[in-house]
């Protein structure tokens, strides 16, 4: 494992985003993960450890989480700059083509990028997240993103985060403490969550009473993609799921029973799921 972090340009000045790199450095078949909102590229160690023998896998804090820079204007966390980001990363990497897997968030900067004609994304995974976003759970997200407290010990860290995040399924402890503490950092007091609280104030300027609607950026992908659900997901409803296998890319569709939001690609089904995709291409 190593990690590094790559310059990039926002609307009010440059950022540094760190990225951890797993496998061969000179392998030119690169993986690209990228995290859920208020999570960071520490998630995907154990699909990194698993993927490792055939890729080049790149896992970054997108800006204002983990170790990531911080911007200076709340408004410029937003997808258009996440994605510009990853341009930047590709670049850096000096590859051509990379395969994708975007978890809620970071799948929305996958389809992002894989709609956009000479996409340097060539397969893509959507875990649990899809073109339509139920309003009910931009609600849910926004009740607790940028609100959580300081936390006194790991051991008090860890009791939030199996709280707000019990959709995950049910981890292993070892899995809710690699969780934890790779979520958290220092702070006067004892600890607090690794990412920007201000990454809240767009997110919650932008929630509304209506779903989400992306369907047009969806349809424009043409790449072949692996879409993972949650059985009980409230982001990601069945019905949309179903619609995503029938237009656009055609997703080939995989449910994850007794997961919500999300499935986070730590146990043999899930891991086993992308790469039975991904080596198939």
């Amino acid at each position: 494992m190593r990690q590094r972090t790559v310059q990039c340009l926002g609307p009010h000045g440059l950022h540094r985003m760190a990225y951890t790199e797993w496998g061969d450095a000179a392998n030119p078949r690169v993986l690209i993960c990228v995290h859920g909102l208020t999570r960071n590229g520490r998630d995907f160690d154990f699909l990194a450890q698993a993927l490792s023998d055939r890729y080049r896998v790149v896992c970054p804090d997108v800006v204002g989480r983990g170790a990531s820079d911080r911007l200076k204007v709340a408004d410029d966390y937003h997808l258009p700059l996440y994605a510009g980001d990853m341009v930047t990363l590709i670049a850096r990497l000096d590859v051509e083509q990379v395969h994708w897997v975007g978890t809620s968030m970071g799948g929305l900067i996958g389809m992002a990028l894989a709609a956009q004609e000479n996409t340097p994304i060539t397969r893509l995974v959507l875990n649990d997240v899809g073109p339509l976003i139920t309003a009910s759970s931009i609600k849910r997200i926004g009740e607790y993103v940028g609100k959580a407290p300081t936390f006194a010990s790991i051991e008090q860290a860890e009791v939030y985060i199996r709280f707000v995040a019990a959709t995950f399924g049910a981890l292993t402890d070892a899995q809710w403490r690699h969780l934890t503490v790779h979520a958290v950092r220092p702070a006067p007091g004892g600890y607090e969550m690794a990412y920007d609280p201000a990454i809240g104030e767009p997110f919650r300027k932008a929630m509304g009473d209506e779903d989400v609607n992306l369907w047009p950026l969806y349809d424009a992908v043409r790449v072949p993609t692996l879409l993972l659900r949650g059985a009980q997901s409230d982001l990601l409803l069945h019905d949309t799921a179903l619609e995503m296998a029938q237009r656009g890319p055609k997703a080939q569709l995989v449910e994850v029973p007794n997961v919500g939001h999300a499935p986070m690609l730590m146990d043999e089904f899930q891991i086993g799921a992308v790469r039975e995709f991904l080596l198939a291409g």
